[in-house]
């Protein structure tokens, strides 16, 4: 699928959601011509997102099933996570 141009079509269906996809495709349409690509490019990386993320979901489950630990290779980021949350509540969030 990956190799198929996006289109309108293609991306309604990526986003799964027929709410979502409906979003969609009121954005598009009512569009102004000169913004036409900007909404386009716009619900595209929320569709290939969607499907990265699908696509992620599916190769965990396929390492649970194999018995193995698909948390093992993920970074730990409680640390950086911990530092944000402390520099945000410094700073106050915007």
């Amino acid at each position: 699928m990956s190799d198929h141009p996006w289109t309108i079509e293609r991306i309604r269906d990526a986003l799964g959601n027929p709410a979502l996809a409906q979003r969609f495709l009121s954005e598009i349409n009512r569009a102004p011509a000169h913004q036409l690509l900007t909404v386009f490019a716009k619900w595209e990386r929320i569709a290939k997102d969607t499907v990265d993320a699908v696509q992620r979901g599916r190769d965990i489950i396929g390492a649970e099933e194999r018995g193995e630990d698909p948390s093992a290779a993920w970074p730990d980021a409680t640390d950086r996570i911990l530092t944000d949350a402390a520099r945000i509540r410094a700073h106050g969030a915007a």
